[in-house]
Parts: structure tokens; C-alpha cells; sequence
């Protein structure tokens, strides 16, 4: 229980936590926004077989945005997720998958430039979506993702990131 209560208190508590604490100050901006690095929602059991307690706890800040969407939309405070379609190397995929793990991942710049892009759109305008990285950076014209590959001779083999919708692994993208 220990884990579990580690994961949701900085996952979905922490996330509730900070938003709500924040919210006077945002509230005084006329470009508030809440960015979680949270999933889509998606239902598909294969993320809770192995995986309950941080399936749990990602999807609790997911729920975070959709619920404090509709709570702040009228106050101008936009709230949106984002995710990464491929694995980003990061401390946690070091220890996952050892040094390793960096050969089929990005680089966790991908993720910056896309939370840019949304954190640029008009509040009132964008507010309740999941954006998946790389299809932000699409939408404003970025073609080549080469340049975010840990490994660019692997930038066609990279491996994707867990709860993303079922569309994304029919596709033949990586």
C-alpha cells in the first residue's frame, strides 16, 4: 500500500492539489492554463492487467482535466493533457529499461515543444483536450521528428508509450 499511496499522492492528488492551489493566481491571468502530463481516457483493460495502482493514478489526473475543464472553462482557465506517443527517455525509463531504454525513445524535447505550442493557443479556445505530442507538432507544420530520437537511425522503430488509444497500435507508424 505504500506504492500505492506514493503514486496517487503525487499523481492524482498531487495534480488536484497543486491545480487547486494555484487557481487564485491563474485566475488573475488572461492566459491561465493547467497542463497535465496525463493519458487519454481509454477503457482498454490490457493498462489495468499489469498495472492497477499507476493506471489509477495517471488516469486520476486525466480525470482532473476533464473535471477542472468544465469547472474553470467559464473563469478562463484552460486545463488540458498531454502524453507522448512514443516512450520519452527520461529518469523513469532509465530505470524501467536501463540505458537501453534510450535507443527506440525520444528525447524529452518533444514534449516541451508540444506543451509550447498548446500553452500558446487562447484559453478559451483549447480547453478539455488530450493532445498527443507529436500530432501538435504536426498541426503547425513540424514533418520531420527525426530530430527528437534519442537514436535517429531508430526514429522509424521507436516504441510506443502505454495508454494511448487501440488506433495508435493498428496503425504502422513505429
Amino acid at each position: 500500500m505504500k506504492r500505492y499511496d506514493l503514486m496517487h499522492g503525487i499523481n492524482a492528488r498531487g495534480t488536484f492539489l497543486v491545480s487547486k492551489e494555484c487557481l487564485p493566481y491563474l485566475l488573475k491571468s488572461n492566459h491561465a492554463h493547467i497542463l497535465n502530463i496525463s493519458p487519454p481516457l481509454t477503457l482498454t483493460p490490457r493498462w489495468f492487467a499489469s498495472n492497477v495502482a499507476y493506471t489509477m493514478a495517471k488516469y486520476g489526473m486525466s480525470m482532473c482535466v476533464l473535471g477542472m475543464a468544465e469547472e474553470f472553462k467559464e473563469r478562463g482557465v484552460a486545463v488540458n493533457g498531454l502524453w507522448p506517443r512514443t516512450t520519452v527517455h527520461t529518469a523513469a525509463i532509465e530505470m524501467l529499461r536501463g540505458p537501453e531504454g534510450a535507443k527506440y525513445s525520444r528525447k524529452p524535447d518533444i514534449m516541451a515543444d508540444a506543451a509550447y505550442v498548446i500553452l500558446s493557443h487562447k484559453p478559451s479556445k483549447h480547453t478539455g483536450k488530450f493532445y498527443i505530442d507529436d500530432e501538435v507538432l504536426s498541426k503547425v507544420g513540424v514533418k520531420d521528428f527525426t530530430q527528437y530520437a534519442c537514436y535517429p537511425e531508430n526514429a522509424d522503430k521507436l516504441e510506443l508509450d502505454g495508454f494511448l488509444p487501440d488506433k495508435y497500435y493498428k496503425s504502422k507508424m513505429y
